[in-house]
């Protein structure tokens, strides 16, 4: 089946939702506070696209609104969910579902494996719903802008499923790096212990029965079609491969990078370069060691159009950023490991003083007068110790920390995902802004993830110009950047 560009509804149901919120705004000229808490009050009809994993828990999330439409390729997977939502018309192909209910739909959450995240984004968003995409955003740089400019252009609600973003913890931790608190960062490391799944290993050669009910082909969706082998792939093992997913560091880096990102405005990198082993160039490797050198950069609240509303100062010196994920291989299974990819023992020891070890995942970021040190996946939980202190400090004890100014918004939604009722009454508000991780912000941060994952694919130093799209020291990068897709799968 071909992946038809489907025509733009002259009006929709999100027209409603938006002249709602509009009617709420104009509260200002006169309008009566009842009216405007009725309209904020409807409800938002939304599709899952992907419920099962991680899907199974957006969804949940968005269980205070209408969910109208659900849509997954595996049939029995989705037995219980069809179950649990009544109300909702279940489809294996989402073209079919935005074709038959678009009138329907005012937004879709969308949890498909990461090669298929952008296509099924635009196609919503050409429709003008609006959009929750979990992390990566997408698998390819090209797509990533894609995605963002058609946000902008089509002026839809977008929110990226890094769901730390959404903790008070890291919205602290970016206004205390804004602040100065620990001085320029000259370098940020971040380790995490995916992979979790197998990497490394080589393709296999054999097929297996397609399972009743499942769609293959449209599980392969944008990537060159093979054969079918149990346990390979589907369910969650496809995040190893090179044609489905981002390895460990498109899983991960969204929600570890993502504090230091937004606090050390960090931007795009100019150098990348990667030291891997048992990598084969159809899976992500065992282990990756990346090295990101980001140069001397202006704030983005001085940038024209900048999409992240940061503060000073006039300049920002360059940082070097180092990402550490996976192991030697352990005993009697070559495609797992052991977890020993982590910072120099110098680096860390002041976090095993602390800690009575090195956790098994986190960021520190080295400043010149002082250290932000989090053990937390998402940035929602982090230390401070200045250069004349003797240990860290929980940010919410540390003395100096307590001076710094709130600057940033806290998400009123303190549920353990804040991210989707932000989402939900942006929507509801007509105001994008109110997402943290829209896509303006999301498709940056995902940039640099997908950067590393070119280099590692490239097999080299790469050298980046940021606008021009380009790795200007190896045209062989110009496929990983942006990718041909099966035929009848094009954005």
């Amino acid at each position: 089946m071909k992946h038809k560009n489907l025509p733009i509804k002259s009006s929709t149901r999100r027209d409603f939702i938006k002249t709602s919120a509009l009617a709420a705004g104009a509260i200002t000229f006169g309008v009566p506070a009842l009216l405007r808490g009725q309209n904020l009050n409807s409800k938002v009809n939304i599709a899952g696209i992907g419920i099962n994993g991680k899907g199974s828990s957006d969804i949940e999330a968005c269980a205070t609104e209408n969910i109208v439409a659900i849509c997954d390729v595996d049939k029995n997977r989705s037995a219980g969910k069809v179950a649990k939502y009544p109300g909702a018309r279940f489809f294996t192909d989402y073209r079919k579902m935005l074709e038959e209910m678009g009138n329907s739909i005012d937004a879709v959450n969308i949890a498909t494996p990461d090669h298929t995240h952008a296509v099924i984004a635009s196609a919503a968003m050409r429709l003008g719903k609006h959009v929750y995409c979990q992390k990566p955003l997408t698998q390819t740089i090209y797509e990533a802008r894609y995605l963002r400019n058609l946000a902008r252009e089509k002026k839809i609600i977008t929110q990226m499923g890094n769901h730390g973003s959404a903790a008070d913890g890291l919205r602290r931790a970016v206004e205390v790096l804004q602040s100065g608190l620990i001085g320029r960062a000259k370098e940020v490391h971040v380790w995490t212990n995916r992979p979790i799944w197998p990497q490394g290993l080589p393709r296999p050669t054999s097929a297996d029965p397609i399972p009743e009910g499942f769609d293959w082909d449209l599980w392969i969706g944008t990537a060159p079609m093979r054969p079918f082998k149990k346990d390979v792939y589907h369910l969650f093992n496809w995040r190893g491969w090179m044609d489905f997913g981002t390895g460990a560091l498109g899983d991960m880096a969204c929600h570890t990078v993502n504090m230091p990102f937004r606090g050390l405005q960090l931007g795009a990198p100019s150098v990348v370069e990667a030291e891997t082993s048992m990598c084969n160039g159809d899976s992500y490797p065992l282990s990756s060691r990346i090295r990101f050198e980001f140069p001397v950069r202006t704030p983005a609240s001085e940038q024209k159009g900048a999409s992240l509303l940061l503060r000073k100062p006039a300049s920002i010196p360059g940082t070097t950023l180092w990402w550490y994920d996976g192991g030697k291989p352990k005993e009697g299974d070559p495609y797992r490991h052991d977890e020993s990819c982590k910072p120099p023992k110098e680096v860390t020891a002041e976090v095993a003083a602390f800690r009575g070890e090195v956790p098994r995942s986190g960021c520190l970021i080295i400043g010149e007068i002082g250290q932000v040190f989090s053990p937390d996946d998402y940035g929602a939980e982090f230390f401070v110790k200045l250069n004349d202190e003797t240990k860290f400090t929980s940010y919410k004890n540390h003395p100096a920390v307590k001076e710094i100014p709130q600057t940033i918004p806290r998400n009123p939604f303190h549920s353990s995902d804040g991210q989707h009722p932000e989402w939900i009454a942006a929507i509801k508000e007509n105001k994008p802004e109110q997402c943290y991780s829209r896509f303006d912000i999301g498709a940056e941060l995902t940039e640099i993830m997908l950067l590393g994952c070119v280099a590692i694919r490239c097999g080299k130093k790469i050298e980046w110009d940021s606008a021009a799209m380009r790795v200007t020291n190896a045209p062989e990068a110009a496929h990983f950047i942006k990718r041909d897709n099966r035929a009848g799968w094009t954005l």
